[in-house]
């Protein structure tokens, strides 16, 4: 057995795991596509518009009645993930604000490397060894391309989908027309999982606060 199997293996058996213990609904792993297709001024729109988005009242309010657990990681090409944010359980107005804020003032990686969306699912679902008991897990891969590099995609979504995470997306069409069929195609899985588009990097703050809304607002029953 592989590495990469045991290392997958492990996170679906925590997703086997009782949830009645925690209040948290949540465990959302929301990612940055950092790739050398991204400016610095599109790095900041879209830092700033997520942050902006946690600070809308309605999503903070989702998020702190759900009891969310919220982490940030950055990615690009293969080999290239990092947390940015480690996961903090969002159990207040005031620990959302904080997060917000450091979202805001997170800095780039990297700049000048390709786009491996599959190494970002892996690294990402790996991840979820030290998030906090939640009834769901979510991460949440918005981006402007095409995965070129590295880790087969619909590999890494299927094992991350295995391990009991779905994957939703937001794609920026800013320079790939139709970005929204590959990753609904190629990307996102699970229980309930879509793709929202901003059909540009000044479009990104309405999207990504509707996107928001519909990952942390509970599904009725």
């Amino acid at each position: 057995m592989s590495v990469r199997t045991l290392l997958v293996a492990g996170a679906a058996s925590l997703g086997a795991m009782s949830f009645s213990a925690s209040a948290c609904d949540i465990a959302l792993a929301l990612t940055v596509d950092v790739s050398g297709s991204i400016s610095p001024d599109e790095y900041a729109l879209q830092m700033e518009g997520l942050a902006d988005a946690l600070g809308d009242p309605t999503v903070a309010d989702a998020i702190v009645a759900n009891q969310a657990a919220l982490m940030v990681v950055q990615w690009s090409g293969s080999g290239r993930q990092v947390v940015s944010i480690p996961w903090r359980e969002i159990t207040d107005l005031e620990t959302l604000a904080g997060f917000a804020v450091d979202v805001r003032e997170t800095k780039r990686k990297w700049r000048h490397f390709s786009t491996a969306i599959g190494d970002a699912l892996e690294f990402t679902t790996l991840q979820f060894a030290d998030a906090p008991v939640c009834a769901r897990k979510v991460i949440d891969v918005s981006g402007d391309g095409l995965s070129n590099e590295g880790f087969a995609v619909e590999a890494a979504r299927d094992q991350t989908v295995a391990a009991g995470i779905t994957i939703n997306g937001l794609a920026i069409e800013n320079n790939v027309t139709g970005l929204n069929h590959y990753y609904r195609e190629n990307v996102v899985g699970g229980p309930g999982a879509f793709v929202l588009v901003a059909e540009s990097y000044s479009d990104y703050p309405r999207a990504i606060r509707r996107k928001l809304l519909n990952e942390v607002v509970k599904p009725a029953s």
